[in-house]
């Protein structure tokens, strides 16, 4: 580093300014943080990762913030990624957020200053207790790079909020043996983190009258195929390259019925394992598995029925019900198989390919010429936490099956006085992030205590059961099938009512959003 500045000490510092580091900064707002921001815009993936196509993957009244509802909550369309910026801006402006955040301020370096030894951080959980968040005493020194200067300004907080996310940054990009990667290729290949960067015209000028070959069956990969076949309406299709298949569904309707109705109320997680649960929760959860596996199947046959999954061969092995269980489930763009039937879209199963001089070839013996190659491979948001974060606590922050072991999906038990909001997810990753930034707040403000080490540690370790249990895609952490009894327990540490409803009824089959975990209902 060029140049180093003095620190400049603050209670609270929150890295990035998503909708995880906006809504943490709303609901710290009275300790002043102070909020870097790598970019020049808050909004996160929605600003820096999105396609002119992509939309929201959930109704606006399902993704909103507890005090600010969308104008227009009924609408049944999905919004654009422009609408949700529009939104995220109009909330962080609302509630005075902006004030705290620092643009073009990049993160380059993470200190534990507190309890060393020559510098070296000593972890000493013995005595079996976490400690209160804000302890009177700087306990992390951070680095930041402002505006690509080589200066160096120095920071120091008592609690650290990192909210970088787990998309965006670094992309997930296959390692090929000599001589069969990116070098053998004479045509173009990106990511379609970089394809995000695009402008419009940029973006239309690179995949028209190109033949596109994109790898990845997921949302970014879907809409990719999508903005290719409206570029080449008269010109090659664009090919898939599918590795695993996941359900998708074209809305949130199920022969009929509002989808809420099988996944998203307090009776319906009745029905799913959660974790800690009792011995007699546990033998009713294998006595109802007919019920589930009936669901499962109730909305495969449905979408077997109104989507051409057999025709193209994407019809996927593993129950529906994994995919929702793992966040994997991705809606469909309007008409996309109706571009696959016109032929602008096709697709190829594949487990292992590489690069050949003009285009792709599989281990099938087959070939696939391409102009242009798209890898819709990821991201690994993993890495950049563990690059971020010091010794010994980069190698602490996943277990060995590569999970974050999360308490209450926010604070890791073997890190002192740092917490983490947007790692894990539900089917509203917002409601998911703002709840557990009140409960965040409350603990900051020693409203109530966390329980021993051992018992956060006996927690997370009870829910990555449950998620290995539930679905082969365990290493996302999603806790959609329990996501309502996830909430209770946040609910009632933080000295709330867990039952939200009006009355028994909507309590048992209504769904639950954000607007149930209003602040003032526990006035």
């Amino acid at each position: 580093m060029a140049s180093q500045n003095h620190s400049r000490s603050h209670k609270i510092g929150i890295i990035g300014a998503g909708i995880s580091g906006i809504a943490a900064a709303k609901q710290l707002s009275h300790y002043n943080p102070v909020v870097f921001e790598a970019t020049d815009s808050i909004g996160g993936v929605w600003k820096h990762c999105s396609f002119s196509s992509t939309k929201l993957q959930t109704p606006r009244r399902d993704f909103e913030f507890s005090d600010y509802p969308w104008p227009g909550r009924d609408d049944s369309s999905f919004p654009s990624h422009v609408e949700v910026l529009e939104y995220l801006l109009s909330y962080a402006a609302h509630f005075d957020v902006l004030k705290h955040v620092q643009y073009n301020s990049r993160v380059v370096e993470i200190r534990c200053i507190f309890g060393t030894d020559h510098g070296t951080p000593q972890l000493d959980v013995k005595h079996g207790e976490y400690g209160p968040l804000l302890s009177g005493h700087p306990v992390w020194e951070v680095a930041v790079e402002a505006n690509q200067s080589k200066n160096i300004q120095w920071y120091t907080f008592e609690l650290l909020v990192i909210c970088i996310g787990k998309y965006g940054d670094i992309p997930k990009v296959p390692v090929f043996p000599p001589g069969q990667g990116q070098e053998a290729f004479h045509g173009m290949v990106l990511h379609s983190l970089d394809y995000s960067k695009l402008d419009k015209h940029s973006a239309r000028e690179l995949l028209a009258g190109k033949k596109v070959a994109i790898f990845g069956y997921k949302k970014s990969a879907i809409d990719l195929a999508m903005e290719s076949a409206q570029a080449n309406q008269d010109g090659p299709p664009c090919t898939m390259v599918i590795r695993t298949l996941h359900w998708t569904v074209p809305s949130y309707q199920i022969w009929g019925l509002p989808f809420f109705l099988f996944f998203s109320t307090r009776f319906s997680q009745f029905l799913h394992e959660r974790p800690g649960q009792s011995l007699s929760k546990t033998l009713l959860c294998l006595l109802l598995s007919p019920m589930r596996k009936a669901i499962s199947k109730f909305i495969e046959s449905y979408l077997e029925w109104k989507l051409p999954l057999k025709k193209y061969g994407l019809k996927p092995d593993h129950p529906f019900v994994e995919d929702y269980a793992s966040c994997q489930m991705a809606i469909l763009p309007e008409n996309f198989f109706a571009e696959a039937d016109k032929g602008n879209i096709k697709f190829k199963r594949a487990t292992k390919w590489w690069f050949w001089n003009r285009g792709i070839e599989f281990e099938d013996n087959t070939k696939l010429e391409a102009d242009v190659v798209i890898l819709a491979t990821g991201y690994d948001g993993k890495k950049k936490l563990q690059d971020i974060l010091p010794d010994p606590f980069s190698s602490l922050i996943l277990d060995s099956a590569g999970i974050m072991p999360l308490y209450r999906g926010t604070i890791h038990p073997l890190i002192p006085n740092m917490a983490f909001v947007g790692y894990i997810e539900s089917v509203s990753n917002l409601h998911t992030a703002e709840l557990r930034c009140k409960w965040l707040a409350r603990l900051a403000d020693e409203r109530f205590k966390l329980p021993s080490v051992q018992e956060m540690i006996e927690q997370t370790t009870k829910e990555i059961e449950v998620m290995k249990r539930t679905t082969r895609f365990y290493k996302r952490h999603c806790i959609s099938t329990y996501s309502i009894n996830h909430s209770d327990e946040i609910c009632e540490e933080m000295g709330w009512n867990s039952w939200r409803k009006k009355n028994w009824f909507l309590e048992l089959f209504s769904p639950y959003n954000s607007q149930d975990y209003e602040d003032k209902k526990d006035m």
